[in-house]
């Protein structure tokens, strides 16, 4: 996390530990596998192009894996900027009501008007005290900007 006078900066922690030498593991094993996948016992060919498809699969899967630790949230003077997985929204704070982490929920949330929310994917409940940290952050800046 990272905290200017004005502006925060949250972005997942344990699951970048874990998603990028997973996305790198799926790579190599891939690649060792379309090189040692030639020929086998039971008749079968593979191709260049076999070989090929093989690792370009190993290369999408790590790309898929790296889509977990895109999630961010920027919060300022203007509002709070969530980027979650694949999609991401700029909210201002005179929408938000609160800054909740409902019991059991995985991450964090901005409570706006009529029940709707947005989910915070960046401060994870698997992060502990660091979701903690971003949390009362992220609510003493809406107290700030939202009065």
């Amino acid at each position: 996390m990272i905290v200017t006078t004005d502006t925060m900066v949250v972005r997942p922690y344990k699951v970048r530990r874990i998603a990028i030498p997973v996305a790198v593991a799926l790579v190599v094993i891939f690649v060792v596998v379309a090189v040692l996948l030639k020929s086998g016992s039971t008749g079968v060919r593979f191709g260049l192009s076999d070989q090929v498809s093989i690792a370009a699969i190993g290369v999408v899967l790590a790309g898929a894996v790296l889509l977990l630790i895109q999630p961010r949230v920027v919060a300022d003077a203007d509002g709070v900027e969530v980027r979650n997985v694949l999609f991401g929204q700029k909210v201002p704070w005179s929408t938000i009501e609160a800054v909740s982490f409902p019991d059991g929920a995985p991450w964090a949330r901005l409570e706006l008007p009529h029940d709707e929310y947005v989910p915070v994917v960046a401060i994870q409940a698997a992060d502990g005290e660091r979701a903690v940290v971003a949390i009362r952050e992220l609510r003493a800046l809406l107290r700030k900007y939202n009065g």
